[in-house]
């Protein structure tokens, strides 16, 4: 009776952890649809606030050229850079990148770049800064990014892309120079790279919305 009875709870046992399994597996497939679309949704927002709607009338998501590039954007992985057209017309690219020059690691951020060179904005996607003070990168926490809006690898004139503490033109934070002092060597680099690749992330946008082979 014993062993009969064993065997019954183990049977049952096993039923339910079949039923759980079931209904977890239904669940996730229903709502992974729901999930990427969210995900789609959060990215997409983010690129508008660098790159706004009426600019450009593609989905920068679906228009994408990878990079992997180290010596200019610091990337320890590869990653997309978004393309923004407009009547089949390049407009700009939201170019990643990552300094690995903040006060506790890397500062990752992504710089949006327009046609002529001038920066059409930068944000801080993450980062380890210290509260109350590195963390004023994050737009949510003041304007200072914005700061970098209209400038160019000549704009100011190269020596003084800087902070203020290194003879710049750009603010540092009261108590902290280390963290903005990263993220602006890293928008620089970041326009760098966009002058030297120029040619080829026009050529690819007006290429994947003209169709061309």
């Amino acid at each position: 009776m014993l062993g009969q009875s064993i065997s019954r709870n183990s049977l049952l046992l096993g039923l339910f952890a079949a039923f759980t399994s079931a209904i977890i597996a239904s669940t996730y497939l229903g709502s992974r649809d729901q999930i990427k679309a969210n995900i789609r949704a959060a990215e997409e927002k983010a690129l508008l606030q660098i790159i706004s709607e009426d600019r450009h009338d593609n989905s920068m998501l679906d228009n994408t050229v990878a990079t992997d590039n180290v010596e200019l954007l610091g990337l320890r992985e590869s990653k997309d850079i978004y393309l923004a057209t407009q009547d089949g017309q390049f407009v700009g690219a939201i170019i990643p990148a990552t300094s690995r020059e903040g006060y506790t690691g890397d500062i990752d951020l992504i710089v949006g770049v327009n046609r002529d060179g001038s920066i059409a904005g930068v944000r801080v996607l993450s980062h380890r800064e210290t509260p109350g003070l590195g963390d004023a990168v994050e737009r949510k926490k003041s304007d200072w990014v914005d700061s970098f809006i209209g400038k160019s690898l000549n704009n100011p004139q190269p020596a003084q892309w800087g902070v203020t503490k290194d003879g710049g033109v750009f603010d540092t934070f009261t108590g902290a120079t280390i963290t903005p002092r990263a993220v602006t060597g890293a928008v620089y680099k970041a326009l760098q790279y966009f002058d030297q690749n120029r040619d080829h992330l026009i050529a690819s946008a007006e290429k994947e919305i003209s169709g061309d082979e």
